[in-house]
């Protein structure tokens, strides 16, 4: 069953007089659970399109449904609400809250969520031992690498277990190594919770990764391939070979 079907989606905007057509026409049908990333350059659309799924974008025109609703029809609290509970968001700069510890960042999705305190804290403490966290519970974004900020924000991103995670360029700011820890760590995820992860990249170990890539260019897609299975998986093969 889709949990993304989007039908004839464009976007336009001005930019100081210039028509700049983001999204021309796209037609796209995720299935829930699948481990997809749209690749593309700098100003193919890709982040664009993660934004209108997200309800953080509004289209120019076009169908946008997602986990059956429409998204176009939404109001600003029903999108709101849509986000809050049942989208993760994982962004490139991270987005995390820099006076909160790593531990209170993951809970405060809860807390907006109205979870109870004993509930939320068990949840978050649980997640963030998942994602290889559980000596910097207490540690505020400063005081944390690159890498282990970005997996304090896929825990927040996956802690309510919501149907889908929106990915922007999630390892743009890692090195390789860290990268391809936490791409094994969302393909965990995905696979054990179901979850859908969509990732807008232009990182070829993202792309290698994925179980289904969808290339954009000049809001355009331009190919759309599923792997026979799924992801070549990079750091395990190289695990392998070492044993």
């Amino acid at each position: 069953m889709p949990i993304i079907t989007i039908k004839n989606l464009v976007k336009d905007y001005d930019a100081n007089g210039l028509a700049v057509h983001a999204l021309r026409n796209v037609k796209l049908t995720v299935d829930r659970g699948e481990f997809t990333a749209i690749a593309g350059p700098s100003g193919s659309g890709k982040t664009t399109l993660l934004n209108i799924i997200g309800g953080l974008d509004n289209p120019t025109r076009g169908d946008v449904h997602v986990g059956g609703r429409d998204v176009t029809a939404m109001s600003a609290r029903e999108l709101s609400d849509m986000r809050l509970n049942s989208i993760g968001f994982i962004f490139q700069a991270y987005n995390l809250i820099p006076v909160l510890t790593a531990l209170e960042n993951v809970e405060y999705i809860l807390l907006l969520q109205g979870i109870d305190k004993v509930t939320r804290r068990n949840r978050s403490i649980r997640i963030l031992e998942e994602v290889g966290l559980s000596k910097e519970l207490n540690r505020k974004p400063r005081e944390l690498s690159g890498g282990q900020q970005q997996r304090v924000a896929v825990a927040r991103a996956i802690v309510s277990e919501p149907e889908l995670v929106l990915a922007d360029e999630p390892t743009a700011n890692l090195d390789q190594k860290t990268g391809s820890g936490l791409l094994d760590l969302m393909h965990e995820l995905n696979h054990g919770k179901n979850i859908t992860f969509i990732f807008s990249t232009h990182d070829l170990m993202v792309m290698d990764y994925a179980e289904r890539l969808i290339s954009l260019s000049d809001g355009m897609i331009v190919s759309d391939k599923k792997k026979k299975g799924g992801g070549n998986h990079p750091a395990k093969a190289s695990k392998s070979k070492k044993r």
